[in-house]
């Protein structure tokens, strides 16, 4: 019986080793990310680019090889325009990590891609409450919007990830686009 108590403690202590290393490492990404949102407010378009792309990199981390993997291949199936395959690999990895918002945010695309909007802002949605910043999420969300005739919604979201990206490739032309449309109704 001892034997057994202390191989348990073993256990236990091994997972709360494991735990804390994981919230470490957690506090760590969210303060590397926390760095990079801050440098992004500051950045000229050719360094937010680059602050950009980390971001990026930052979000499709999963914590797993195995779901990296499956976010991988939906992206490889969608850059070759297979966006059925990319939704069935983002689905799975969704099944197996739930709370990992690029996941959501990729199954939205490959939806989008698929003109499937509902679909498409329902992912968007999820995404946004796990990772509330994604400046990807919101342009998406802009572009659904306008698409579908909602320009002073799609307008309202784009700024939205303007205050969080400044200098957000095409939505910056996207807001001039929509001002300059709402300033002509006007007249």
């Amino acid at each position: 019986m001892k034997a057994l108590h202390k191989f348990l403690n073993r256990i236990v202590a091994a997972v709360l080793s494991l735990l804390l290393t994981c919230a470490v490492v957690g506090a760590q990404d969210s303060a590397k990310l926390d760095d990079l949102f801050a440098r992004l407010q500051k950045a000229g378009a050719e360094e937010a680019g680059r602050i950009e792309s980390e971001i990026w990199i930052e979000w499709s981390k999963s914590g797993s090889p195995a779901m990296d993997l499956l976010l991988q291949r939906g992206r490889d199936a969608m850059a070759v325009g297979d966006n059925l395959a990319a939704v069935e690999h983002f689905t799975a990895l969704i099944d197996q990590a739930p709370d990992f918002a690029e996941a959501w945010n990729a199954r939205a695309t490959a939806y989008y891609n698929l003109g499937d909007y509902g679909p498409s802002i329902s992912d968007i949605a999820h995404t946004l409450t796990l990772n509330p910043r994604h400046f990807g999420a919101l342009s998406g969300l802009g572009a659904i919007l306008e698409e579908t005739g909602k320009p002073e919604r799609a307008l309202e979201v784009y700024k939205a990830a303007l205050a969080i990206h400044p200098n957000l490739e095409g939505v910056l032309d996207a807001v001039e686009r929509l001002e300059t449309t709402a300033e002509g109704q006007e007249l």
